[in-house]
Parts: C-alpha cells; structure tokens; sequence
C-alpha cells in the first residue's frame, strides 16, 4: 500500500511537473492569468519573453505575437463595402498590417474580448467615412485639385485615377485614430482593389467587350482595305507595264514602216504582208470594185 501510494504520488508530481512549464516562441510574449486576473509588476502587466517559463499549475498562459503580422479585409465575404458621394456602392479588398507593441499589450489583450474584430469594425466604419467625403464638398472647399476627367467620369474613376492619394489618407486616418487605443503599431494599409457594384461591372464589361468587338471589325476591315489597295496598285502596275510594252511596239513597228517607205519598198512589203495572210486564211472576201 506504501508502495502504490509512493507511487501515485510520483506519477501526480510528474503531471503537474510537466505542466509547470510553457514555452515561448521567438517573436512571441506571453502574460499569465491567475484565476482569471492578470499578474502584473506595478501597474503593468507581466510579459514573459522567449524561452521556457515557469507557471504554477492555477496559472493559464497567453501567448501572442509581436511579430509583424496582417489582417486581410478582401473577397467576396471579407471585402469592406462603402458608399461614394454619388450614391456609387463599390468593395474595397484592402490589408492591414500590423505590429504587437509590448508597451500596449495589456490594451490588446485585456481590453477587448475580440480585439481584431473591433479593429476591423472601427476601421470598416472610419473606411466608409472616408470614401463618402473623398472627392465631395468637403475636399473641393479644402483646395484640393481633382482631374477634371476623373470628377466628370464619376466617384469610381475618380477614386481609381487618385488611388495613391486615397490610400494615403485611409493609412494616416488608421495611424491616427485606431493604432494608440488598441495597442498596435500599424505598418501600412494596403489598397489591393476597389471593385465596382455587380451593374456597374456588368456595363462595364459590355462597354469593353463592345470597343474589343469595334476594334477588332476596324482592324479587319483595314486590313481589307489594304489588301484591296495592294491588289489595285498592282494591278494598275501590271496595266501601265502592258501599255508600255504596247507603246514600245507600235514605236519600234512605226520605225520598220518609216525605214521601208524611205527606202521605196513599202508597197511591195505591204502586197506581200497581205498575200501571206490571206494564205493562211480559210475564208476571202473579196470586194467588187463598182461599175
């Protein structure tokens, strides 16, 4: 019975040995909770570096990483939907990157329940604000130039053509509104896409698949036209070389004439032109002189 009893007492300091210890990975700190409390130093939490750690067995360790990390906001389901100024609904596929600070872990960790969550939601609503006034009212008032093509295009081209400029904005309004409260440190905010409503695609994907149609019959009917052109030059090649070789004959036969009426045989070449070919002729008509 001494021995059993040695002996769970041995296998239960075993159990509780190995769960006396957690380990954390580099990139990584870790804060204890004691029945549920953070365990602190002052007036901060108590962080835990990498590295194996002691914990008594009522302590629950949580682990989170200050490595530099992303929340993807793109998709069908994820994307972030805003409203123009022009009543234009377009989705914007974005990314935020981000970076645990030490300093404001107890925020991220203990100050909300689903702290990217509630990123997500703030950053959603400050996102539609700023889609809804870029480009209106209150940036003309401002001085801000805007392409005149862009503004007469509508809210989609405008924001496609200052795509830059918008996503500075959407990165400072993030730095300055969302970054301090909750104990992250945003990198950047990445504009991956902005994607018209399903109408708008649709016309727009008709409108290009009629200018690819337009140019692909303005191609065919060029290429035709120059196909014809090249016909025609060469056939008028092939008419004006006939018509020289033409000239070239009669010009070197009226020579032969001239040649044989200056040496007084012509009559007698022509008698005996007419004498050959009315020899090899089938038929001869003869004319009856009148009287």
């Amino acid at each position: 019975m001494i021995l059993g009893l040695f002996l769970g007492l041995s296998l239960a300091s075993l159990v509780l040995a190995s769960q006396a210890w957690f380990r954390v990975d580099e990139g990584h700190v870790a804060a204890l909770t004691r029945f549920g409390r953070a365990q602190r130093d002052g007036d901060r939490v108590r962080l835990y570096g990498p590295g194996l750690q002691f914990r008594w067995p009522f302590e629950v360790p949580i682990i989170v990483a200050t490595l530099e990390r992303s929340l993807e906001l793109s998709g069908e389901h994820s994307g972030r939907n805003a409203m123009t100024n022009d009543g234009t609904v377009l989705r914007f596929d974005s990314v935020l990157r981000y970076v645990l600070e030490e300093a404001g872990a107890e925020r991220f960790l203990f100050g909300l329940r689903e702290p990217l969550e509630h990123v997500t939601g703030v950053f959603t609503c400050l996102l539609r604000n700023e889609i809804a006034n870029f480009g209106g009212a209150a940036e003309v008032a401002a001085g801000l130039s805007l392409p005149p093509r862009a503004v007469d295009a509508g809210s989609y081209a405008l924001i496609r053509s200052e795509r830059r400029r918008l996503n500075h904005q959407i990165d400072e309004f993030v730095r300055r509104r969302i970054g301090d409260r909750y104990g992250l440190r945003f990198v950047a905010v990445d504009l991956v896409d902005i994607l018209p409503p399903d109408e708008l695609d649709e016309a727009l994907n008709a409108v290009l698949q009629a200018q690819s149609g337009a140019e692909r019959d303005y191609f065919r009917a060029e290429a035709d036209a120059s196909r014809r052109l090249l016909a025609a030059d060469k056939s008028v090649a092939i008419a004006h070389a006939r018509a020289e070789a033409e000239a070239r004959e009669i010009a070197v036969l009226t020579r032969a004439l001239a040649e044989l009426d200056g040496r007084g045989v012509l009559t007698a070449y022509v008698t005996r032109r007419r004498a050959e070919v009315l020899s090899e002729a089938r038929l001869s008509f003869v004319k009856e002189s009148a009287g």
